[in-house]
């Protein structure tokens, strides 16, 4: 019996040493709910995003819940803090995006967590489109128009709206008036949807919305597009040139991602990518992105996603620092 016994054991072992490493290292999860913070409130759209996900991942992961929690504040940084706090075993997530997990060192002093360092790299889901629009009454057509005009009225400068110190519209406002030698005023709102009322109304110039909060008012009217600022032109608004076209290429988006806490094992890295690149490559996950986010699926590799948060870093840092921008 003990022979017997001795005997499966070694051929168990044999047919373990056939197994790949991958398969063999394949962590189980997810086991229980997992919990996925988002660093703005309810209604924007990177909520909108998480509760897609939120939602496909129940479908991909039947008996599996995902748990969408809001924490706005701070540029991201509440909810940044909160994950880079957590255990690194899967079951706290969050929606990043380029404050939180990127510049926001930059940005803020004396954070609880070091920004470019506290986290884990998991998956880039998504890139939305920006668009620079103007008020009806701002007597211009195109983005060479624009910076024209702009500098025409140097004494009484041009105010552009943004929602908030650090945000990627901002960044590539003052990206584009540095490159073009252009001055504008920035005035600082407290979410989108603000932005895009100063706008409509006159009491700002211009901005920087991302294209679907912006679509509505361009349709009605409301709001003029002159440059998205997309490689290639934008299928809602396909009339409207990319930015590339006047600044041979200048490219800028909001984009979204899933990272973890830093720490984390490459295995289970490995397995929630897995995971969250199956349910953004969802049919009905990828009509509803494009459709109202006018948004671009990525899917991409934790390695991929990485290298992403580093160009952002070296990017925008030298920027954020020759104009101070500083979010006290």
């Amino acid at each position: 019996m003990a022979i017997h016994q001795l005997g499966r054991r070694g051929m168990l072992g044999g047919v373990l040493g056939l197994a790949s490493p991958a398969l063999l290292a394949q962590p189980v999860w997810p086991e229980r709910a997992v919990r996925l913070v988002v660093p703005f409130g309810a209604g924007g759209a990177s909520d909108t995003l998480a509760r897609t996900c939120a939602q496909a991942f129940a479908d991909e992961m039947p008996g599996h819940s995902m748990v969408v929690e809001n924490r706005g504040g701070a540029g991201g940084t509440i909810a940044g803090a909160a994950v880079a706090q957590a255990r690194p075993d899967g079951y706290t997530l969050m929606l990043a995006d380029l404050g939180a997990n990127a510049i926001a060192h930059e940005m803020m002093r004396g954070l609880p967590y070091d920004p470019p360092n506290a986290f884990t790299p998991i998956c880039h889901l998504t890139n939305l489109p920006v668009v620079v629009v103007v008020k009806p009454g701002l007597p211009v057509r195109t983005a060479a128009e624009w910076f024209a005009h702009a500098k025409a009225q140097a004494a009484t400068p041009l105010t552009y709206a943004h929602p908030g110190i650090g945000y990627p519209s901002q960044l590539a406002h003052e990206l584009m008036l540095e490159m073009t030698g252009t001055k504008m005023i920035p005035v600082s709102y407290r979410s989108g949807a603000e932005v895009m009322r100063a706008v409509i109304s006159g009491e700002c110039d211009c901005a920087i919305p991302t294209v679907s909060s912006s679509l509505p008012f361009i349709r009605e009217g409301k709001a003029r597009p002159i440059a998205v600022l997309t490689a290639a032109r934008v299928a809602q608004l396909p009339d409207t040139p990319p930015m590339a076209e006047t600044l041979p290429g200048f490219q800028a988006s909001v984009w979204n991602g899933i990272v973890g806490p830093a720490g984390m094992d490459p295995a289970l890295v490995a397995r929630i990518n897995q995971v969250f690149v199956a349910l953004m490559r969802r049919p009905e996950v990828v009509a509803r992105v494009q459709t109202s986010q006018a948004a671009q699926v990525v899917a991409g590799t934790p390695a991929e996603f990485a290298t992403l948060i580093k160009a952002e870093i070296a990017r925008w840092t030298p920027l954020i620092r020759a104009n101070n921008l500083r979010a006290e």
